[in-house]
């Protein structure tokens, strides 16, 4: 049963939703469940029929491939500019990988029935969406060279960078075992490049507490991966101002 919007975050907070015509929002936002996503949460896992996509409001989820043995590595990265659940309007309808919650928040979700009824109309939905997919496979096109060609410590400033592009304030919660996790390294190199920043006055890192001090800084050590996704994201994709911080919280 979808909830009042009164108790739950605002669709506006999610730029897929936001950006919709109001024609459009007066027959979704209705059927928008809230839900709290927790930290280290699976979605799906690699296989699983999807049967909701879900819209991040002041969330962070993490696309992740896993390998035979149980290793991984993030492919994609997904906040309030996406949606979760590509695959139901794809037509391939089952996860390849899996999604876990890289950040605690809250997101709207949508039966994928529900979804795809709006895309049968071939309106402003359906362009939308399939620009968000672009976006995302240059996304994981970058993220599949960074891995391969740049170093852990560049990587992991792409990855701080790409998570503050998500979030409403300069703080991430997380443990540098996830952080290796999603890079797909040891967690010894992270703590070493974890360190190098700190050292440098880029990042306070304290008990899986993460700040970051000087993001100018942080882009200038990054890699150009970030700026390549960054640059393709704000093409295809609508900037919209939306609500400030604080305001993509239930009861907001």
């Amino acid at each position: 049963m979808p909830v009042s919007f009164s108790v739950q975050p605002s669709p506006f907070c999610n730029h897929l939703l936001a950006a919709l015509p109001d024609e459009v929002q007066q027959r979704m936002f209705p059927h928008l469940e809230p839900v709290t996503l927790g930290l280290g949460e699976v979605l799906y896992e690699a296989g699983d029929a999807i049967r909701n996509v879900y819209f991040p409001t002041d969330s962070i989820v993490s696309l992740l491939y896993v390998t035979e043995n149980g290793a991984s590595a993030e492919i994609a990265v997904v906040g309030n500019e996406g949606l979760i659940g590509v695959a139901v309007f794809m037509g391939g309808e089952s996860s390849p990988g899996r999604a876990v919650v890289q950040s605690a928040g809250q997101a709207l979700r949508l039966t994928g029935e529900r979804l795809k009824d709006e895309f049968g109309r071939h309106g402003v939905m359906l362009h939308l969406m399939l620009r968000y997919t672009q976006a995302l496979i240059a996304q994981m096109a970058q993220t599949a060279v960074c891995n391969r060609h740049h170093s852990i410590d560049q990587q992991l400033c792409r990855w701080l960078l790409l998570s503050l592009d998500r979030l409403a304030d300069n703080k991430l919660l997380m443990t540098q075992e996830l952080i290796a996790n999603m890079l797909g390294v040891r967690r010894e190199g992270v703590t070493t490049a974890a360190a190098k920043l700190q050292r440098s006055g880029v990042i306070e890192y304290n008990r899986g507490h993460i700040t970051v001090l000087d993001r100018q800084k942080l882009e200038i050590l990054t890699c150009e991966c970030y700026a390549v996704v960054k640059k393709e994201t704000d093409r295809l994709l609508p900037s919209l101002p939306g609500p400030g911080p604080g305001q993509c919280r239930a009861g907001q």
